[in-house]
Formats: structure tokens, sequence, C-alpha cells
């Protein structure tokens, strides 16, 4: 039996895990009625998963096997391709956050919808992509993307991504659930060696990132009117995940009251009022001002896991969080300047911020 460079990479990380792996089932789809559900197979499941994750407004994303006849198919029957089965991923979304129109986009920017034997280095039925659609208005929205797509001329050769009926989803076992944050190593060296970044990167070149704002009033302008919007360092820290340098920036010491905004999307951040000095040289905050607008996730660019911090609708890279912060939260927010845009607590109405002004005792004018 040929082992595939994805079987490879799983066995070298099996060992550690089957022990613990083998009668557990993934408990990530529990919990999702509030949300809208979309099923996709882009060849290695671990890669569409990660993708996915990435994409502001979705809660989670599931790998496991669509498509098949074999009830509950294990992962090794699935890789030898006899069960009908691909590799697939299901994806819980906010559909008041992102659409199900810029799903399709974030998966088209994830694949080779040319390639009918497989994905990359993955070959066999088994790895093919494929969008299943759970009702009328995804198959019409998934066609019309596929058309759009086709008649974008990116691609010589014809899209054979096929759009078929959901029917049922199984969820791989324990251990292929999100491989790529327990076995960062490991999926980094497929990934890379699977070829799948690079034809990406080939076809679609500075239209690889792509913006999730639906139906959000904050929006991110295009990379190349970013370019001219940004200067160097601000496009720099939130586009490609800088870092500036401590004590020379605008707000590591900034004492005014007012708010913090994302310098790309003006989506509110943080308060002054919940700013303190850390003594690190970067503006830091015990805890956000929305919520609903920081998005949290673990980098390994240090080698040691770290927890980023993003914006939730620019997805700008804001900095990293941290646990030894004062009362009454415990946590550091520490955020690069570069990211971010003061509005002072009097310009607050005049700036489109006149929900926040009562917190900074601002009566406004009726």
């Amino acid at each position: 039996m040929k082992v595939s460079l994805h079987q490879y990479s799983l066995i070298a990380g099996l060992i550690t895990l089957i022990g613990c792996a083998e009668s557990q089932q993934p408990d990530h789809y529990s919990n999702k009625q509030a949300l809208s559900i979309a099923t996709f197979a882009g060849g290695c499941f671990w890669c569409t998963e990660a993708d996915f994750e990435k994409v502001p407004g979705v809660s989670n994303v599931i790998s496991g096997f669509s498509g098949g006849k074999t009830e509950h198919p294990s992962y090794e029957q699935v890789s030898l391709g006899n069960t009908g089965h691909v590799e697939a991923v299901q994806v819980y979304f906010d559909p008041q956050t992102v659409s199900y129109e810029h799903l399709l986009e974030a998966f088209w920017r994830q694949i080779d919808p040319t390639d009918n034997g497989g994905q990359f280095v993955d070959r066999g039925n088994q790895y093919r992509s494929v969008i299943f659609y759970h009702d009328d208005k995804q198959r019409k929205q998934a066609e019309h993307s596929r058309r759009k797509l086709q008649q974008s001329g990116r691609y010589e050769k014809p899209i054979v991504t096929e759009i078929v009926p959901f029917t049922t989803f199984y969820p791989a076992e324990a251990y292929h659930q999100d491989y790529y944050k327990k076995n960062p190593v490991r999926y980094k060296f497929y990934r890379y060696r699977s070829g799948r970044d690079q034809y990406l990167k080939k076809i679609w070149g500075d239209d690889l990132k792509l913006s999730y704002n639906a139906n959000s009033p904050y929006k991110k302008l295009p990379d190349e009117k970013l370019r001219q919007q940004l200067s160097p360092l601000q496009y720099r820290v939130t586009q490609k995940n800088g870092t500036e340098a401590p004590f020379k920036n605008p707000y590591w010491n900034e004492k005014r009251p007012g708010i913090y905004v994302d310098i790309v999307s003006g989506e509110p951040l943080f308060s002054s009022k919940d700013k303190f000095k850390s003594g690190t040289g970067w503006p830091s905050f015990t805890r956000s001002l929305k919520p609903e607008h920081i998005v949290t996730k673990t980098d390994y660019l240090l080698l040691y896991p770290r927890t980023e911090v993003r914006s939730k609708h620019a997805n700008s890279h804001l900095g990293h969080l941290f646990k030894d912060g004062p009362e009454p939260t415990g946590l550091r927010y520490c955020i690069n300047s570069a990211s971010l845009r003061f509005i002072p607590a009097e310009k607050l109405d005049a700036n489109g911020y006149a929900e926040f002004a009562k917190e900074f005792g601002i009566e406004l004018k009726k």
C-alpha cells in the first residue's frame, strides 16, 4: 500500500495520541443550534479546518468524512478509498457576521478546483474537492460562485469541483481535530511539502487574502488601498503580523480619556478606562471594550504557543494576550499602537462613537 505524505505525517504523530484517542469523539460539534452549517471537501482536512477557523464569524470547524455510504467509517477505511467518502469539514458559522457566499470565496482560496484526482500530494477520490449544499439556497449560491470563478479566467483548465446535496457527516477520530494546533511542527512540514500554499500564492497572488465583512459596518479595504491608506509600519503590523518597537510608539504612554479603534476598520476595541502601565513599552489593557470585536488565536511564531489578538471584522493583527495583568481580570492585552487609532472622549460623538460618550461623563446634546 502506498502511503501518502498526509498519512506519513499522521503516523509520525499518532504514537503519542492513540492511547487516548481511539474511543473519544470530538465535542466541537455540540451546542451549535444557533449557528448555520456548511460542509466542504478540499483534500487534507487538517488544512481546510485550519483555514476555515481563521475566518471571522466561524465558530468551529470539524474534520470528518462525507459523501459515502459506509456508516461511521474510520480514517483508515476512508484513506483506502473504498467507502465513497471524502475528507471533509463541517463549518459552524454566524451568518450575521460572515455570509455563505464569503465562505465559498474562502473555500476557492484553499484548493485547486481543476484537479479531479485529489488535491496536491494527496491522490485519490477521497481527496477530491466537493461542496455539499444543505438547502436550495446554498446550492444556488454555490453554483453561482463556481460559475463566476470559471468565467474569471483565473484558471486555464475547467473547474471540476462537485456541488452535491449533503447527506451525512461523520466526525473523524479525536486526534484529527485541531491537528494543526496539537502538532504544529508536523502540520507545517506536511503543508509546505504538499505544495498547497505555493500553488495558492501563484494562482491568487495579492487576492489570496479575503475580507469577510459581509454584514458589518466595519469594512476592510482591498490590499492595494490599504497600502495607500496605512503607513509602512501600520501595514506590516496589521497585515503581516509585525511588532513595533517598545517605548517608541504613540500610545504606550497615552493618558487621555477615550477609546482605541482598529486603524483599518474603525471597530472599537479598547478603552482608556481599562488601560494600565505595564512597563513593557506597549499599550496594555485589562479587558476589551467590545469582546465581540476581538478574536484570539494560538500562534507559534516564537516556537512556543502564544495567544494572538486580532480584530474580528478587519482581521487585523493587534498583539497578544497574557495572563499576568492586574485585577480585576488578571489579563494583559499587549497591543501595538500601529494597529490602533485613538479617539479622545470629547471627540467620540463627532467621530461616530457617541454610544461610548456616557462612559466618560459626556452628555450629548439632543
